[in-house]
């Protein structure tokens, strides 16, 4: 077994410096009373009084958040059919063709792919918006669920299912009382990370949203390219504890689903 030297917490200490540090001066100067972001005056929580009332800010969030979560709900549905299929199917024709285009999102450009889809809802007539960036986001966010979700079936006991086709479960019931119980973790964390991809997703957004749909992303990177203020370290640290509380809320979900398939699963097998 190997120590645990000073070399290894040196360079473990600097990796988390490197990672969180940046992070907590943002939070620290999201409290300042000075406009400038680089100058201490005192403790302050009026920027987060100011930011509440900039309706700019406000309704890109809200339009940020309704992407988020469609896109993500769609994503963790293709994305969980399309591992079933590739793990459970078999050999089947077109499955090199299938399989490239469910991870070619993984390996591909975001400039590429949001050009792509710019020209594919111009030529089919379809107005930039809320839903062309559901779509965009849905369409690179599936292949990361698919991922997750294929790891977790290619080590699933099959002995289960069929216990459970055995005792008169269609092939639907059987998914759903069994299998998709087990699988639940790997789905939950495919949807967060579906959702944060979304959440912080700039270029493919900036191809394929209009005028009335601004992500929130977007308006930072306006709004930054004339000077940060401490707004914007307001906003960036209630964005830091949404996501701190929806990691924390979705390991939690995770380890309780766990916990009860790994049960379901011992009962089963002594049954």
């Amino acid at each position: 077994m190997r120590r645990f030297t000073w070399f290894n917490a040196t360079a473990l200490t600097f990796g988390f410096a490197f990672l969180y540090l940046p992070m907590l001066i943002l939070i620290t100067y999201s409290f300042n009373e000075s406009r400038l972001v680089t100058v201490w005056a005192g403790f302050s929580t009026k920027w987060y009084g100011e930011l509440l009332q900039n309706e700019q800010f406000l309704k890109a969030a809200w339009v940020t958040l309704k992407v988020a979560f469609w896109s993500s709900t769609l994503a963790t549905v293709l994305g969980t059919m399309a591992a079933y299929i590739m793990v459970r199917a078999g050999r089947f024709r077109g499955r090199g063709l299938f399989s490239g285009m469910i991870y070619a999102p993984l390996v591909m450009p975001e400039v590429i792919t949001g050009l792509s889809l710019l020209l594919f809802f111009i030529a089919i007539g379809l107005d930039r918006g809320v839903l062309t960036i559901v779509l965009a986001h849905t369409t690179f966010a599936m292949c990361y669920v698919s991922v997750v979700v294929t790891s977790r079936l290619v080590s699933f006991d099959r002995s289960l299912e069929e216990a459970a086709l055995d005792l008169g479960c269609t092939p639907f019931d059987a998914f759903r009382s069994v299998t998709l119980p087990i699988i639940l973790p790997a789905v939950i964390s495919g949807w967060l990370l579906a959702f944060t991809l979304s959440l912080d997703d700039l270029v493919i957004a900036s191809f394929t949203s209009g005028p009335s749909s601004t992500t929130l992303p977007i308006k930072i990177f306006s709004a930054v390219r004339l000077g940060v203020t401490p707004e914007i370290n307001a906003l960036s640290t209630l964005m830091i504890g949404i996501v701190t509380v929806g990691v924390i809320a979705a390991s939690l979900v995770s380890r309780a689903s766990t916990i009860k398939a790994r049960a379901d699963e011992q009962r089963a097998n002594q049954t």
